[in-house]
């Protein structure tokens, strides 16, 4: 027998009004004050969104490249202080970083 169950067999009469929190697993990010620049490059002939100028942790740039690679469902890579992703999503990136709380720039074309 569970907790719930215990308390119903003491109070019988009592409604329960209260509804479990529920916890998010999503870490909260260092938001900066300077805007995120999110560039438009092409690399050997392929398309490619370079974002940089995060100052926080690497490991929070990591995790954020691992959400936009999600978002988007492509490919991408974490190097040098940037993250790299494989097409050109600017507006969706600078989009999903805004719902997130961080400023945007846009950089090239």
């Amino acid at each position: 027998m569970d907790l719930q169950d215990q308390l119903k067999n003491l109070f019988p009469d009592h409604v329960s009004s209260e509804e479990p929190a529920e916890e998010t697993n999503e870490p909260t990010l260092w938001l900066q004050d300077d805007p995120l620049i999110c560039k438009y490059e092409k690399r050997k002939g392929k398309a490619t969104t370079i974002i940089e100028g995060y100052t926080g942790a690497d490991s929070d740039f990591k995790q954020l490249a691992k959400e936009i690679k999600q978002l988007l469902s492509v490919g991408g890579s974490f190097k040098n202080d940037q993250i790299i992703i494989q097409g050109d999503y600017r507006d969706r990136i600078m989009k999903f970083l805004q719902e997130k709380g961080f400023k945007t720039k846009r950089v090239g074309g």
